[in-house]
């Protein structure tokens, strides 16, 4: 594998960090660090550039916080300059190029991919097991973020670079917290990074693995999509998935340091939300059966209140405020089998306006 060097220059530079800055503060003009930054925005960029120059660059202290929806999380938080400005340089050089390296089926933070490119492919690929078995394995990796090893991501991210002087950088931030901090913008591509080869071993070697394992004549036909850390298996048999657990447990454990949480599942995928012979596909908000895919029931509960609660506003909102109120929803149901749910929760008076 090639690995890239001399990236360092254009990530310091003057210009890099003006774009950086730009692209930083998208919809946070009015935030507190953005107004204290831009007082003396040129002179900061100019002493950016020299702490980087000079590598006296540190890592701000990070403001730490609890959130419990939709679960409990730390969040690690850190001040707009100096440090979400050099998260941002170093993204507008790395990014195409660990885009790049990431498999077809990464979908997490990908331009172009996302949650609605992720639940496309998850449709094709039930489509293709048409008038076949199908089977999933569900696997959750423990604390995914908190537990990510930093020696394994150094080792990783060098790789694909050489850059002495980025890798010093790269160093810093992610030895700056435990694990991955969730919060920083790089932490969301260097989450990505460090499956990126467990991926490409998933598509290129674990089906000859399996077909080794069970004496079979060809190679088991085995889907994987991967939304961070979230990556369901799918394949015709029961038999192939208890195989796949087994090599992947394996790698995961001894390659990248990580664990598997024990309640791991196999599963047939149900026709639709009536057939009790299976159950469907919880993933990326949605739920997805062989015939039918419906809202992720926390999603629709949250909905049904945010709509519930408009309903009853007086005076009533007129037709934009209320399509703005529900916007965050109708992506879902747009692309799930809603129709009915739309329909019985929307007021009629609005219904063909907003969709």
């Amino acid at each position: 594998m090639k690995r890239i060097g001399n990236l360092y220059k254009t990530i310091i530079s003057v210009e890099n960090l003006r774009e950086a800055d730009r692209k930083a503060r998208k919809g946070k003009t009015h935030t507190y660090g953005v107004r204290v930054h831009d007082k003396n925005r040129e002179a900061n960029i100019l002493a950016l550039h020299e702490a980087l120059l000079t590598k006296t660059f540190k890592t701000s202290p990070y403001d730490v916080f609890t959130i419990f929806e939709p679960k409990e999380r730390l969040i690690f938080h850190l001040p707009y300059y100096p440090d979400r400005i050099v998260h941002h340089a170093i993204m507008n050089v790395l990014e195409p190029i660990w885009v790049k390296t990431f498999t077809h089926n990464t979908y997490s933070c990908v331009k172009k991919r996302g949650i609605e490119g992720c639940a496309h492919q998850v449709d094709k690929i039930i489509k293709e097991f048409e008038g076949k078995p199908l089977y999933c394995l569900k696997i959750d990796i423990k604390k995914y973020y908190p537990s990510i090893s930093h020696n394994v991501m150094k080792r990783l991210i060098r790789r694909k670079i050489k850059d002495a002087d980025l890798l010093w950088l790269l160093d810093e931030i992610i030895d700056s917290a435990q694990g991955l901090p969730i919060g920083n913008y790089l932490s969301q591509y260097l989450a990505n990074l460090y499956l990126c080869y467990f991926m490409h071993w998933v598509n290129e070697c674990l089906p000859e693995l399996v077909r080794k394992a069970l004496n079979l004549k060809e190679k088991p036909y085995i889907k994987a999509i991967e939304y961070a850390d979230d990556i369901p298996f799918l394949a015709e048999s029961k038999d192939v998935l208890h195989q796949v657990f087994k090599f992947i447990k394996e790698y995961i454990e001894e390659e990248l340091e990580l664990s598997i949480k024990g309640n791991y599942q196999i599963f047939p995928i149900a026709k639709n939300r009536y057939d009790k012979h299976g159950r469907a596909l919880d993933y990326v908000g949605y739920l997805f059966f062989r015939k039918q895919k419906l809202i992720r029931k926390s999603i629709k509960k949250n909905f049904c209140h945010t709509v519930s609660r408009l309903n009853r506003r007086k005076p009533p909102l007129d037709a934009k405020a209320y399509k703005q109120a529900v916007a965050p929803w109708l992506g879902w149901a747009k692309h799930s089998d809603s129709k009915h749910l739309l329909k019985t929760i929307i007021k009629p008076c609005y219904y063909d306006s907003i969709l």
